[in-house]
This record gives C-alpha cells, sequence and structure tokens, in this order.
C-alpha cells in the first residue's frame, strides 16, 4: 500500500519540552511524594466494593487502586446515539484560491454525503496556503460569522442542508490582534457546536530538511476539545496535538468515542510518524482516531504527506489513501469498542498507586 521509504541519515528532531502544556494537564509519579511533598491532587479514599466476576488476586488489584490513575476518574464511555456510520475523509487539494478552495471543499463534502457519510472531515488549512506569510492574509472571524468568515459559513450551511455532523479542518482565524490555527465543529443542525483551536504549535528544525515556525504568527489555544454530537463524543486535535498523548489521554478519560485530528504532515516527518502517531494514539486509548490531510502538491512551498486513515482501537488501520486527492469513505462501528475493552482491561490495570494523569480543566471546573 505504501512505498518504502529509505532513511539515509540520521535525523534529529528538536521537540521542544517547553511545547507540553502543562496547566492542560499534568503527569504525576506517586512515588515522588513519599517525602514531605504532596500531589496537587487528593484523590479521594479507595472504595472497595464485592463484584460477582472476582479478580484472581483481588488484594493486588485492590493496591493498584486503578481509578486513580486518572484525576478526576475517568468517566464511563456514554452510550453513543449511533452504533455504526459512516465517516468521509476529504483529502483535497489547496491552492491560492481561496474562492476556489470553499467551492472545492463544499463539493467533496456533499461528494461523500451522497455516499453515505454521517461524518465528514476536513484537512487542516483547506482553504489557505500553509505558510506563516499565508496565515494573516486568509485569517477569517469566525465569532462574526457571515462575510467575515465565509470558510465557516459553507461548512454550516451544507451541515445543515445534507443534516451531517462535519469536523471542518482547520483554517487561520483572526481574532483580535491574534492568529489561531482554529477547526470547527458543525451539527447536522448547522450550528457551531465546538472550536478547536490548535494547542500545541508547530515549531521543529530538523537541519537539512524542514524547519517551521508557527509561532511566528499564530497563537497557541488553551482549551483541550470534546464535543458530543449526533456520530459520538468526538476530542479534536490539530496536528502537532497528535504527538502529546497527554491531550488524547485526557479524551479517552473524558469518555471520547473517537478523536479527530486534521492533519499536514510533510515529507520528513510524515514518512516516519503520521501513521505511527495515529495508531499509537488508537491503541493506547482503545478508540478510534481519523485523520485528514491535504492532497500532496510538490510545488507548494510546505509539502504534505498526505495518506488520511481511519484507525480502530486495537490499532488496525480500517483505511487509508497515498497523496494525491481522494474521499474515503469507511465505517465506523462503536460497538468495537466495549469487545476491546473487555479484551485488553487496561482501564482496570493501571497502577494509580504510582502513576497519575490530571485533567487541570476538569479539576478546577469541580
Amino acid at each position: 500500500m505504501k512505498s518504502a521509504v529509505a532513511i539515509t541519515s540520521k535525523i534529529h528532531l528538536n521537540l521542544n519540552l517547553n511545547l507540553r502544556r502543562n496547566h492542560l494537564y499534568s503527569p504525576l509519579s506517586r512515588s515522588i511524594f513519599r517525602g514531605k511533598a504532596k500531589p496537587v491532587f487528593q484523590s479521594p479514599p479507595l472504595i472497595r466494593t464485592h463484584s460477582s466476576n472476582p479478580n484472581p488476586n483481588p488484594i493486588m488489584a485492590s493496591s493498584f487502586k486503578p481509578e486513580q490513575a486518572r484525576a478526576p476518574p475517568a468517566l464511563p464511555l456514554p452510550t453513543p446515539p449511533v452504533t455504526k456510520f459512516k465517516v468521509g475523509l476529504c483529502q483535497l487539494s489547496v491552492t491560492a484560491d481561496k474562492e476556489r478552495n470553499i467551492a472545492h471543499a463544499r463539493r467533496a463534502i456533499e461528494e461523500a454525503a451522497e455516499k453515505g457519510a454521517k461524518l465528514i472531515i476536513l484537512p487542516e488549512i483547506w482553504n489557505s496556503p500553509y505558510s506563516n506569510d499565508s496565515f494573516p492574509v486568509y485569517a477569517e472571524d469566525i465569532d462574526a460569522g457571515g462575510d467575515a468568515s465565509p470558510s465557516t459559513a459553507m461548512l454550516s450551511e451544507v451541515a445543515r442542508l445534507l443534516k451531517i455532523t462535519i469536523v471542518g479542518g482547520s483554517i487561520p482565524e483572526r481574532s483580535g490582534d491574534r492568529l489561531y490555527n482554529t477547526c470547527c465543529v458543525f451539527g447536522s443542525d448547522g450550528k457551531l457546536i465546538a472550536k478547536h483551536r490548535k494547542i500545541h504549535l508547530f515549531d521543529i528544525d530538523i537541519p537539512g530538511k524542514i524547519t517551521f515556525i508557527e509561532s511566528k504568527s499564530l497563537t497557541a489555544g488553551e482549551t483541550p476539545t470534546i464535543v458530543d454530537t449526533d456520530v459520538g463524543r468526538i476530542g479534536i486535535g490539530i496536528c502537532y496535538d497528535i504527538r502529546f498523548q497527554e491531550l488524547a489521554m485526557i479524551y479517552g478519560a473524558r469518555g471520547a468515542h473517537l478523536i479527530c485530528y486534521p492533519g499536514a504532515f510533510n515529507m520528513t516527518t510524515g514518512p516516519l510518524h503520521w501513521e505511527l502517531l495515529q495508531r499509537a494514539r488508537a491503541t493506547d486509548n482503545q478508540l478510534y482516531v481519523a485523520t485528514c490531510s491535504p492532497a500532496r502538491d510538490e510545488g507548494a512551498g510546505y509539502v504534505a504527506w498526505g495518506h488520511s486513515t481511519l484507525v480502530g482501537p486495537f490499532g488496525e488501520v480500517l483505511a487509508t489513501t497515498e497523496h494525491a486527492e481522494d474521499i474515503i469513505i469507511a465505517e465506523i462501528d462503536y460497538s468495537i469498542l466495549e469487545l476491546r475493552r473487555t479484551s485488553l482491561p487496561l482501564s482496570k490495570q493501571r497502577r494509580g498507586d504510582l502513576y497519575q494523569l490530571v485533567d487541570i480543566q476538569r479539576l478546577n471546573s469541580q
């Protein structure tokens, strides 16, 4: 399906540790609190209950305190509104003509809906070339809507007319004097139901390969985004967000059925990490992961890897494509989630006595 990629030189990917958003999530090791210091979140006392399905070693299981590995405790997986449905991943070509990009995206959405897709996902930065110079020029005032945001106005209208849910990739957003890389989610009534601003900005330097500093023009978002839709509970990340497993873990603990990552990986990191990261996020959290990339344009200043993909909760690639324009239609079956979680009961095997992921936003809202 994919051609082999020969790596002939050692590549150093400079991932700045400062990009981790410690005010949004905090992985704690309980072993460091054996002295005088105390954790920022004190979990409630463990309540032991009797089970009709006893563990072979209940004393050991109790001492592991799996329910305390997430703070606040993980939410149960909600019953989704539908069990099976089709998703459409629209891998679009992007040009410098914004009006053309909007019309082209609309046609792709309509085609995916005609093929039965109830959830449609667009790529990262689908209405604009991907460059720091282009972001200010193509940016839209999403909150103002209407003529101030023709891209989201189109998404709202087509979602309402076709009665579908749209994860609208991302576009440059202008809010006051700041720019964001923003994904809008529209419900089947055409209403904006979520807006995710890219939390982890794409600032990398791989000598001799690629340097891109997104923070030269964009501001990082401040909020994880999870939304209940007609096709289940969906967590949203944008491209570089996929590298940070803490965000996906938060979505898993909040009961997500699916995480959508519009993304435009490049020709250096794409062959190495794109599929790997999707499968890792799906496997670790036992949920579906869907990604949507722009199609590859060899003549562009930034060349996307492509390969939009749907991954199942066992880390299996359910559908993918190569680098050209394409519309992938695939089925999501949420009944598989419980099956996989029963086969591998990770949530019951976590060591809350040793580590804990703190969802700071949920904790502060209590």
